[in-house]
């Protein structure tokens, strides 16, 4: 587990500011999993395709990195991700999924019950 600390002192290199509120949301409300998995550099940043989401279980999850497009998704569901690709976006709003930014979900669920990060 990674202290509060270590996420602050990650934070200082950092210059895109909706990506420090969403890692500051995250820790203030003591998810601090989320928020080391966001305070990796960017060129570290997870990535995921709409193939690898339409082989989850799970109805509302939350990636900590970009959604991208390759490949394709069949049920509906709720991904919360820290930024997706015009077509995964396009994509997803076709299959009925519906689509937040990871901030957007903090500020509206704090406790993020029901939601699965992967």
């Amino acid at each position: 587990m990674i202290s509060k600390t270590k996420i602050q002192e990650r934070l200082r290199g950092k210059k895109n500011l909706y990506l420090v509120e969403t890692i500051i949301l995250a820790k203030k409300n003591n998810h601090l999993e989320l928020a080391n998995k966001l305070a990796v550099p960017t060129r570290r940043q997870a990535k995921i395709n709409l193939n690898e989401l339409n082989n989850l279980n799970e109805k509302h999850i939350i990636y900590p990195g970009k959604v991208l497009a390759n490949g394709d998704i069949n049920k509906k569901m709720i991904v919360v991700a820290l930024g997706f690709s015009s077509q995964a976006k396009e994509k997803l709003n076709k299959a009925g999924c519906e689509t937040k930014t990871i901030k957007e979900e903090l500020l509206k669920n704090p406790d993020l019950k029901g939601v699965k990060i992967l």
